[in-house]
């Protein structure tokens, strides 16, 4: 969406938003004048909704990144079983997500917009809630600070904020749903009761708090439909208990409604806990350091906590997108200040709730119903029955906020309708209205981006060690690792005892090649680990992802080849403080194939296996022991396993074709053609895949096909060793050894030193082009790299012979002989210059420069992995994709790039034999010559 372009909205969807706003006219209860005045009021807060949350995305769209981890974690399936998980199961939730993936995939606009629709939708329904308690002009009001109050900006544009929006939705739905269930002289509508818990289910598997609908519905039925009272509920109450009184038929027809609300809501409580398996989430000290906090502490923080959400409804000036931490210090003494200010919010409250329950008045009945709705669904994040996993967070007051707008409209109610305030109270509220659209429309440009994000919240809060540390992400991200090892030292002061922000300053360190300051943190790291006090057990929980700052450190010291022993003892220790931890195992399979050990390399991936055995990647890394075994077959068949799980595997693919290849078995040439086709279909870029079909093809004696891979791949890869020299191979081959020369030429302009490259230029300037003194400054050059070199010493003889040097020929291939004395020919060619010299006539005789078609083609090595970053931020988990065992496929297929595979293909062979009995006919021929025959 560009600047200034207008929202649009599809013809179904204005069908959809007239239809709503229809539905909401035609079940007001009025006047007809009423209902049209209803109309424009929904109609006029959907507009200006929609306009004060579209504006700021009109430029730019940002999804969080934290954002679009959540929602990778929330979907999938087993997610919420995994230990690290907050134990949420929100399916609804997570089917729009999967609804947006499918229409937008990733883009973050349909995500936005989507999330700003439910807001509105939000403000709509709540508007319609609001006249239940409050007048016309009293409820726009309300729902008009609803729908701009800066406090619900996490909620709106915090992508996974949909849970509060889509709870809501239904949340307030069931509300308004029962608030029909009373029919005439009081009886009940079973219907409406029905489609409540319906809707209350559905709000639940949106997010869990959509269960305290069932509180506001009780307390509505209570005190609201009945009209009873708090005194006159204790009278009936005492008369009952005394003997003195029956029960009325209106409250037992009550208790009923009340019996079928608390055992539906039972119900789904027990079908929750079921969900999650009876497992309460597990949070670390950082995320909430009064939970595990000693008494009074913990009472006396969580109940200061209380005014401080109340606060920033209030006056939500100061937010900040994460509390944890040290943001809110602990309040350890009675005699701490900050106790004045939770004895005040409880006297405020107190006299409210009095106020509300003790009278039947209008004005009490909507005290009560905005005290529940700000109360009641704060309680899941309330730490009242158990622990939640933030200090403070803005997005679970989205309801909340409803209950404070109403006790706020209601006010400003009472104040306007006396006359010396009337002017002064429209003026106050417009003000209020104003300076909470602008707040709002500011704040959202702190989401613009992480670092934005991040940077807005530390003027707010300094104490927070996880904002320095995700400042120094966003930064890192941006490879700008000098400033962001500034924020992470940063959090490190702040935060001394935070393993993860000492990991973080370890690797920024590392990625700045400063090796020695990065142990020395990883060892700070490591040192505020639990550790082993000798001769007693104790268990001690923690974070799996605190464990990498071993894997970190045995990652960095294995570097040197001196300390490999000691990078492994971290490895085990890493084991054996936590058995289920798989990327120990994964990475000590890769230090101990660096270590030559491959059968214990192959004990570790196969108990990380025992872990997870859909993980393609270990399947892969497991086929590289295999390998290091010499046991192919084997490899093969777990290549074939990883592209079981994983059909677009890269390294599989391409490595299992290269085994195939190898293995010289004609049968599997197809599949391995097949799979290095799937290959360069992901990866188009990579030349390496096109050479190797070049090289297939030439197995399978299809040279146009094997000439055109050939040239894709030096397309791409102008320097392509082995790509040059086999494609001026194929040329020579195929008696095109004319066009073979300039390849030869580009391939010793890049590798001047490649000296099967020097010996079939040679081979060609002397035996097609007829350049003596070229080839004799080829098969120099190769003896000046390689004196030992056979091939080139004995094609110098040649040439010295060719040149009628006999002497020197004779003495040359003297030294050649010397060299390799099992090799017949050259005794041969040693005769006959012999001959020739004893002679005394000298006919010119043309010697082959021998071997020279016996230069083998070359393989190439799988594509290297980069280096994995193990250290990761605490939201992140450790991949196993990037594994640099991965990497030891390259001493395996192909060995290296710029060396030659001795490997010999049966084309390779059957081509070599040809040559060495033409050679043999021409030796024969060059014989009788010499003979006189």
């Amino acid at each position: 969406m560009t600047s200034g372009e207008p929202l649009c909205l599809s013809k179904d969807e204005q069908a959809q938003v007239y239809l709503c706003a229809r539905k909401l006219q035609q079940n007001t209860i009025g006047s007809r004048r009423a209902k049209k005045l209803n109309m424009n009021a929904y109609i006029s807060l959907f507009c200006i909704t929609i306009k004060e949350y579209l504006v700021i995305f009109k430029e730019k769209m940002f999804i969080w990144h934290m954002d679009l981890h959540t929602m990778a974690s929330m979907a999938t399936a087993s997610s919420w079983l995994l230990e690290r998980s907050h134990k949420s199961y929100r399916p609804l939730t997570v089917l729009t997500f999967r609804l947006n993936y499918l229409l937008s995939e990733l883009k973050p606009m349909s995500y936005h917009l989507l999330n700003m629709i439910f807001h509105a939708v939000v403000s709509v329904i709540f508007l319609k809630v609001c006249r239940l308690f409050l007048d016309n002009k009293s409820s726009v009001i309300a729902s008009l600070l609803f729908a701009v109050h800066p406090i619900h900006t996490e909620a709106v544009t915090g992508v996974v904020g949909r849970a509060e929006l889509l709870s809501s939705i239904f949340f307030l739905a069931a509300f308004l749903s029962y608030t029909r269930s009373k029919g005439p002289d009081n009886s009940i509508v079973w219907t409406p009761i029905a489609l409540t818990v319906f809707l209350v289910a559905v709000a639940t598997l949106c997010k869990e708090q959509g269960i305290t609908v069932v509180g506001i519905c009780c307390v509505y039925e209570v005190f609201i439909a009945q009209g009873y009272t708090l005194p006159l509920l204790c009278t009936t109450a005492g008369q009952f208990l005394r003997g003195k009184g029956s029960i009325p038929f209106s409250m037992l027809q009550t208790l009923v409604k009340l019996i079928v609300l608390m055992f539906s809501t039972l119900l789904l409580v027990v079908i929750r806990v079921q969900v999650i398996q009876s497992q309460l989430p597990v949070f670390t000290r950082f995320d909430n350091p009064a939970a595990v906090s000693p008494t009074p502490t913990r009472q006396l923080t969580f109940n200061y906590l209380l005014p401080v959400n109340a606060w920033l409804l209030l006056n939500p000036s100061e937010l900040c997108c994460d509390w944890t931490m040290g943001t809110i210090p602990l309040i350890e003494s009675l005699l701490d200040i900050r106790n004045l200010a939770t004895f005040t919010f409880f006297c405020f409250l107190g006299t409210l709730g009095v106020f509300s329950l003790r009278y039947s008045g209008d004005s009490s009945k909507t005290v009560l119903m905005a005290l529940c709705l700000m109360a009641l669904p704060f309680i899941p994040a309330s730490n009242l029955f158990f622990p939640v996993g933030f200090v403070v967070a803005e997005r679970v007051l989205y309801v909340p906020s409803m209950g404070f707008c109403i006790l706020v409209a209601h006010g400003w109610q009472k104040i306007s309708t006396k006359s010396v305030f009337k002017k002064l109270s429209w003026i106050c509220l417009s003000m209020v209205i104003l300076t909470h659209s602008l707040k709002t429309f500011h704040r959202n440009w702190d989401w613009e981006s992480e670092y934005t994000l991040f940077m807005s919240a530390l003027k707010v809060n300094k104490n927070n060690a996880k904002l320095w540390n995700n400042v120094g992400h966003a930064l890192e991200n941006e490879k700008n690792f000098e400033r962001a090892l500034k924020y992470f030292l940063q959090a490190t002061h702040v935060q001394p005892d935070d393993i993860g922000a000492h990991m973080n300053v370890g690797r920024t360190y590392k990625n700045l090649n400063r090796t020695k300051e990065a142990e020395e943190s990883y060892m700070m790291a490591k040192s505020l680990m639990p550790q082993i006090i000798p001769g007693k057990k104790y268990a001690a929980r923690i974070a799996p992802n605190h464990l990498n700052v071993y894997i970190n450190l045995a990652n960095l010291i294995r570097a040197n080849e001196s300390r490999l022993e000691e990078a492994d003892q971290l490895y085990r220790q890493a084991i054996s403080m936590r058995p289920d931890f798989k990327q120990a195992y994964i990475s000590r399979g890769e230090l101990l194939l660096k270590m030559n050990k491959p059968l214990k390399a192959k004990e570790a991936y196969l108990k990380a296996l025992e872990l997870d055995r859909n993980n393609a990647d270990l399947w892969y890394n497991l086929a590289i022991v295999y390998i290091e075994l010499k046991e192919p077959n084997e490899a093969l068949k777990n290549f074939n396993r990883a592209l079981e799980l994983n059909p677009k595997h890269k390294l599989a693919l391409f490595n299992s074709a290269i085994l195939m290849q190898e293995s010289g078995e004609v049968k599997l040439r197809p599949e391995a053609r097949k799979r290095l086709l799937s290959y360069i279909n992901e990866e188009p870029l990579d030349a390496n895949g096109y050479f190797n079909l070049g090289m297939l093809a030439m197995d399978d004696k299809k040279d146009n096909e094997a000439e055109i891979w050939m040239k894709k791949a030096i397309k791409l890869q102008a320097d392509f060793r082995s790509a040059l020299f086999n494609l001026a191979l194929l040329y020579s081959q195929t008696s095109k050894e004319l066009k073979a020369l300039p390849i030869l030429e580009e391939l010793l302009r890049y590798y001047p030193d490649h000296i099967k490259g020097l010996i079939l230029k040679g081979d060609i300037l002397m035996n097609q082009k007829k350049d003596i003194l070229g080839a004799k400054k080829c098969f120099e050059r190769i003896l000046e790299m390689d004196p030992s070199n056979v091939q080139g010493k004995h094609n110098l003889c040649v040439v010295y012979f060719e040149e009628k040097d006999l002497l020197k020929a004779e003495r040359c291939l003297l030294e050649t002989l010397a060299l390799a004395p099992h090799e017949e020919y050259i005794q041969r060619h040693l005769n006959i210059v012999r001959d020739k010299i004893s002679s005394s006539s000298f006919i010119e005789p043309i010697f082959p420069t021998s071997k020279i078609s016996s230069v083998e083609g070359e393989k190439i090595p799988t594509e290297r992995v980069k280096e994995s970053r193990s250290e990761s931020r605490q939201t992140q988990i450790v991949k196993t994709s990037d594994n640099k065992s991965q990497s030891k496929s390259n001493k395996q297929l192909g060995k290296d790039r710029d060396e030659e595979t001795p490997h010999k293909t049966t084309k390779d062979i059957k081509e070599i034999e040809k040559k060495r009995v033409a050679a043999l006919k021409r030796l024969e021929e060059i014989e009788r010559i010499l003979n006189g025959e």
